[in-house]
């Protein structure tokens, strides 16, 4: 198939494209940045949708982007990198003489682990250092997901006729705690790992809004995406843990 990937430079993007490429599709990006392989949001919206078979959205600020003060600026930011980005792609589908025939937005996924990004960048440090530990009281829920098994999802989407609906970005072990998933990268890097974050601090860094997410967590179970036959490579903590360190 022939697949526009709207932010897919970022790291669920790179990961997504080199999966699609593997399997024997042909890829073009949308970004803010022109270049082989890539259309800009400019061009999009100028000539229209370039023939493809399919599109996928992963376009939207990082909420959780610890260097960013969750001031006004920001919170618009987040909204309008996703709404925007949205309704652009949204658009064009609409007047293409030929539309794809699937459509895929990505707007809400447990905490993506793989090497190289995502959320686990900022934890590895402080849990090499042995300084690791939960969140708050670590009783919360923490949904994750292998940045293998996100592109796996999407992939599986676009390729299977019978996927329709909302599907949820987790692995099926994601009832997992905060403080299981402190101990278990604890013991992933051979380090201890039960120095606690008070909530005071997250809040002061991520202010009281943004601090809800990692201190009260969501129990979120992927049935509907079990339900369509896709197979996880990384179902355990343990073992995604042990090949994002690796």
């Amino acid at each position: 198939m022939r697949v526009l990937v709207g932010g897919g430079t970022g790291f669920v993007g790179t990961a997504l494209t080199q999966l699609l490429k593997a399997r024997g599709h042909e890829v073009t990006l949308v970004s803010r940045q022109p270049g082989p392989g890539r259309i800009t949001w400019d061009e999009l919206t100028r000539s229209g949708l370039p023939s493809c078979d399919a599109v996928v959205n992963l376009a939207g600020q990082n909420i959780l982007n610890p260097l960013r003060r969750w001031n006004e600026t920001f919170q618009k930011e987040v909204l309008s990198s996703r709404l925007e980005t949205t309704e652009m792609l949204a658009k064009a589908i609409a007047k293409a003489p030929q539309p794809p025939q699937a459509w895929i937005l990505v707007t809400g996924v447990g905490v993506v682990l793989g090497r190289g990004g995502g959320a686990i960048g900022h934890m590895l440090l402080p849990f090499r250092l042995g300084l690791g530990g939960p969140i708050g009281s670590g009783h919360q829920f923490f949904p994750w997901i292998h940045i293998g098994d996100l592109a796996g999802i999407l992939t599986h989407a676009l390729e299977a006729g019978h996927v329709h609906g909302v599907l949820n970005g987790v692995a099926p072990a994601s009832t997992t705690t905060n403080a299981e998933f402190a101990q278990a990268l604890g013991a992933a890097l051979g380090r201890p790992a039960f120095i606690p974050v008070p909530s005071t601090v997250v809040q002061a860094v991520f202010g009281r809004e943004r601090a809800i997410m990692l201190l009260e967590g969501q129990k979120v179970v992927p049935r509907r995406t079990l339900a369509t036959g896709y197979q996880y490579s990384f179902p355990e903590l343990g073992t995604a843990l042990k090949e994002v360190v690796a």
